[in-house]
């Protein structure tokens, strides 16, 4: 009882990495022939495409941990929206290109300490797919933190941009870090750390960005989570009714 007790939270876990990743792609995929400049346009589409990567890895993984009931395709388009475990962070729609950067900057910075600690899993599955992921994401921050110091040191329309997606975004960080029975006893197995462990150096990472960038860190007056339950804002329906629409709509259609 207690092994499938384990089983079913490693594959809980499993799909809230892969849920996050591909969530999270699916909105940047949304900018492809959208973006302010061609080069930032490619650079977005480039990134979606890593996350879409990550969640194929993850999504397998979970799909083997299941027992092979369903494999990735299946659990990326045929799981209702209740069924998603992704932070309401990342469904959050794109709004202006700022506040898809601040979004995606604030995700990146998480991310990239979450698969540090991953990377160092007991589980050899866990740990190889996070060193993979890991170079990408550190590309990734780099990429969005770059992009935040040019608005918020920018001119003052691109700062009031800035930090009006900073002051709507803020409120979603805290979901980040909070923990519950399934990363208990992630933690208990060795397999992944406590998330309230990456908060410091989280805010460490953001701080010095937001300062460079003359950006005024938001007063935590509010948050909201619920995600990794299954909780969501309304924005996820109308994403995953366009994301799953064709394998939905054609379940035989090969490609």
């Amino acid at each position: 009882m207690i092994v499938e007790a384990q089983r079913e939270a490693l594959f809980e876990y499993l799909l809230r990495l892969g849920d996050n990743a591909l969530i999270l792609g699916h909105r940047l995929s949304e900018w492809c022939g959208k973006g302010p400049v061609l080069e930032e346009d490619i650079a977005l589409s480039n990134i979606a495409l890593d996350l879409v990567g990550q969640s194929t890895l993850w999504l397998e993984f979970a799909a083997t941990v299941e027992g092979g009931v369903r494999d990735a395709d299946a659990l990326a388009f045929k799981r209702d929206v209740l069924d998603w475990r992704n932070f309401l962070l990342v469904e959050q729609p794109n709004g202006d290109f700022a506040h898809t950067i601040v979004r995606q900057f604030l995700f990146d910075c998480f991310h990239v300490e979450q698969l540090q600690a991953l990377s160092k899993s007991a589980n050899l599955e866990i740990a190889g797919i996070a060193s993979k992921a890991l170079k990408e994401a550190l590309y990734h921050r780099r990429h969005s933190g770059q992009w935040v110091i040019r608005l918020g040191d920018g001119t003052e329309e691109s700062h009031a941009r800035a930090q009006t997606a900073l002051d709507a975004l803020w409120g979603y960080t805290r979901e980040l870090f909070d923990g519950d029975a399934i990363d208990e006893m992630m933690m208990q197995a060795g397999i992944a750390p406590d998330p309230g462990d990456f908060e410091e150096n989280w805010k460490l990472a953001v701080g010095a960005v937001l300062a460079e960038a003359t950006l005024q860190v938001p007063d935590a007056s509010w948050s909201i989570g619920g995600g990794k339950k299954g909780i969501h804002s309304e924005h996820l329906g109308f994403l995953l009714a366009e994301m799953q629409f064709l394998p939905r709509a054609y379940p035989d259609a090969q490609w």
